[in-house]
Parts: C-alpha cells; structure tokens; sequence
C-alpha cells in the first residue's frame, strides 16, 4: 500500500481540504477556541497587558535531532513572548505544504505541536492551510503568531544597561545550529549533539523576585549570541566585555564548529536566554536558572562596560578580540 501524500487538491477547499483539516488538525487543536474553525479566535478577556509576537520557520531539514519544525514553530514562538516578559497564552498555527508530503511526517509535526503547546500551557487558536506545487514548497513551511499576558516588574530595555551590569546565559550556545547543519550535511559528529530548541519560559518567571533588576533579555536565535550583545550595545554608550573561558559550549557543538571553522558566538539556540542585569542579583538568578533542568548549564559570561557600541571577546590564552555582528545568512535555513 502506497504511503499518503499531500495532494493539490488538499488545499482547494473542497472535500480534500475538510477532511484534512478535520482528520489531521481539528482532532489534535480543536477542543479549544478552534472549535468551529473560526477566522479568528474569541478569546476571553484578559484584562491585562497584551504582547503579541509573529514568526516563520522553514528549517531544512524538516526532522532534526532533538526536535522537528513542529515543536521548533511553538518554541520559538513561545521564548520571542517570554523575553517580552510575558506569559504566553495563544498561538496561531498557519501551515504551507507542499504537494506530495507525506501524511506521516505532517503527523509527526503537528503531534510535536500539540506536545509542545500542552508542555508551555499554550493553546492553538486559530490557523490556515495552503498547498502550493510539488518542488515550490520544500515540505512544509510553518507561520506563527502569538499572544502572551504582560507580568508586572519587568522594565525591560537595552537603553537600561549600565556599566557594571552582568551578562548571564542560561545554557550552552550553539547547540541548535550546529545540530541542523551536521544533519543536513551528513557529518557525523563524536559525543552527542541535539538541538537545543526548548521553551523558555520558565526561566522568565524564575525571574520574577528580581524583575526590577533585571534590564533586557533575549533569545539568541539568528545571528547567535554575537547578534544579541551588538544589539544591546549598538548606537549606545556602554559595550560589552565576555570572557571566552566562561561562555558555555557542548563539546559537540566546539568540536564541529572549530572543523568547519565557525564561531559559536554566531551560531543560533533555539532554547537559551540572554539576561543583563544588575550585579547585586546575578548570583540569585543564576541560582534559581539551575534549580530549573533548562537552566543546568547557566553561567556569567561577562560584564557591562563602558566602551561605546563594543563588544569584546578576552580569550583563553590572554589576547582580546572584537565580537562582530554576522554578515550575512551563516547558516540559511536553521530555524
């Protein structure tokens, strides 16, 4: 029996379109306010502080070690709230599939949807379905949109930043890019090497007791860690200065970053939290990031400072380097 693809006729309205809609996404989503299949959702009133966040993902490959464009989708979606400061409520879920993708792997992707939204107490609320030609979509593409509940105590902004704040990671860096590119490349790598594509938000909420301290996070997705830090200090006059034997990395991640010659510092996580605060309470936060198992690997990397829109690396053997933003798209195609 021949394995069940996506056909164009999945995406045209008809019967095709409700039975996929009914058999495959309304029996995973639709106990919520997707029932009836709204345009939109009716969601209660929250009366508080909305934030509202949108995002695309077109990973190749689809299926990587630690996660798949599914559970990556909701992630993501979930850290770009929780950085904000807030507690993520809803999500939409709008999917292009292309003609001749299997059922299975749809399967398998909107099964680490639900597990993930269920895993971060958000609800997909509404969502759209479209089918373009075979060799114009490659798999599935997977859009976002999402809506969280603002906590109050978090004034966040980079312009907050003093000279002497800390810079605090929640985990090793790297680990997500350099796991898509090993499979996507072939490359077998020694000691084991997953995504890091997780939620992080609960490291937000651990937080909480120190919000008024707390001065700007981010999730160092595209462009990596080196990204985030130059956005923080860009067009400011305060820098950064790291330390390069304090900055963690799985050994995965540096043994085949350092054969292809990438810098980490680059590399996107997909489940890591970048937080400058005050030094007063960088160790009490760091304390209770590793009580959290998404917080084990936390560690200071480095210090707020006064040189103006900089960002510098002192390395392991004593030198000291400028930590530039990516030019270009180093690894395409990652989230």
């Amino acid at each position: 029996m021949s394995e069940r693809v996506i056909q164009l006729g999945h995406g045209g309205g008809g019967l095709l379109s409700r039975a996929l809609i009914a058999q495959e996404i309304s029996s995973r989503f639709g106990d919520g306010p997707l029932k009836g299949l709204p345009d939109g959702a009716l969601l209660p009133d929250p009366s508080g502080r909305l934030v509202f966040t949108t995002d695309s993902f077109v990973v190749r490959p689809v299926v990587f070690p630690g996660g798949n464009i599914g559970d990556l989708a909701v992630h993501g979606t979930v850290n770009d709230l929780a950085v904000c400061g807030a507690v993520p409520k809803w999500i939409s879920l709008a999917l292009i599939l292309e003609e001749g993708l299997s059922f299975a792997v749809l399967r398998t992707v909107l099964d680490s949807v639900r597990r993930a939204a269920d895993a971060c107490g958000v609800q997909v609320v509404t969502g759209d379905t479209k089918v373009v030609e075979k060799g114009r979509g490659d798999g599935i593409y997977v859009n976002t949109a999402g809506i969280g509940l603002a906590m109050d105590g978090f004034l966040l902004s980079p312009d907050a930043a003093v000279p002497g704040d800390a810079v605090l990671v929640s985990g090793p860096l790297g680990d997500h890019g350099m796991a898509v590119m090993a499979v996507r490349e072939g490359i077998r790598v020694s000691g084991d090497l997953t995504s890091d594509s997780a939620p992080v938000h609960r490291l937000v909420q651990a937080l909480l007791p120190w919000a008024a301290h707390v001065r700007f996070m981010r999730d160092p997705t595209r462009g990596g860690a080196a990204a985030t830090l130059n956005e923080i200090t860009g067009g400011r006059s305060i820098g950064i200065a790291l330390r390069e034997a304090d900055i963690p990395f799985s050994r995965g991640a540096r043994g085949l970053a350092e054969m292809l010659g990438f810098d980490l510092l680059h590399v996107a996580s997909e489940g890591r939290l970048i937080c400058i605060c005050a030094e007063t309470v960088a160790d009490d936060i760091l304390s209770a990031w590793r009580a959290l198992p998404e917080g084990r690997g936390a560690a200071r990397t480095g210090t707020v400072n006064r040189e103006a829109g900089r960002v510098t690396l002192e390395t392991v053997t004593g030198g000291r380097r400028i930590v530039d933003v990516p030019q270009g798209e180093l690894l395409p195609r990652i989230c």
